[in-house]
């Protein structure tokens, strides 16, 4: 009766569940089904990675294309001033009249004296020749041109103003080569030097002055002579 029953319910199976279970049976099914688990997982793995790193290497804009907004130029504001002249001819550098002091002796002070018509003047910077011959004024710091007053008598005067707040003034200069709301850069040409009737005693020369905070100081503390 068991055998009959056994045979029954074998002859009563699906053949598909006869043909899974001698699958099944064979030494290979295994191994098989958990290595094509290991390649799916695997390649889910990749396939995830493969998006993360995607997201991650997103394209930067071009920063070509990216508006910086105002370009502000800090180089002036860094610069340390230099000789309103060219360096190579700095030999033949002379100081005619000083800048005037209280605290100085009183051989710089009389060298600081300006004399017109018997009346005499302090000087605010300094005058500068190269025995008796023109030469070029340069700027001696990059800025903004604030005023070119043409006067014969005293000798025509350049204004520069620069980013750090500072004014150079460069007088007794003739050929002027800007004009007034230029953009000058540090050593570009202004001029050359020239005489004038007011001080006709220093002859070609040029007279350079240095404001800070609205006040005058003496160029020989920022340039060395």
């Amino acid at each position: 009766m068991r055998e009959d029953k056994n045979n029954k319910a074998s002859q009563n199976q699906n053949p598909n569940q006869k043909e899974n279970g001698q699958l099944q049976k064979k030494p290979w099914f295994w191994p098989v089904v958990y290595t094509g688990g290991a390649l799916v997982l695997a390649g889910l793995l990749f396939g995830y990675n493969s998006l993360v790193s995607k997201v991650e290497e997103a394209p930067l804009p071009d920063l070509a294309e990216v508006d910086p907004g105002p370009v502000v130029e800090t180089n002036a504001l860094t610069e340390n001033m230099k000789y309103p002249f060219k360096e190579e001819s700095f030999s033949k550098v002379q100081v005619l009249q000083e800048f005037y002091e209280l605290e100085a002796n009183e051989e710089s002070r009389e060298n600081a004296l300006m004399v017109f018509n018997q009346t005499f003047t302090t000087s605010s910077g300094i005058s500068i020749a190269m025995n008796g011959e023109e030469f070029e004024v340069l700027a001696a710091m990059s800025g903004k041109v604030l005023e070119v007053k043409l006067d014969a008598f005293t000798g025509n005067k350049i204004v520069i103003e620069h980013p750090n707040g500072m004014q150079t003034h460069y007088s007794s200069v003739k050929d002027i080569a800007v004009k007034e709301g230029d953009e000058v850069t540090q050593g570009q040409t202004l001029g050359k030097a020239t005489d004038n009737e007011w001080n006709q005693a220093a002859g070609v020369h040029m007279h350079f002055e240095v404001l800070e905070n609205g006040k005058y100081i003496n160029p020989k503390k920022l340039l060395a002579f």
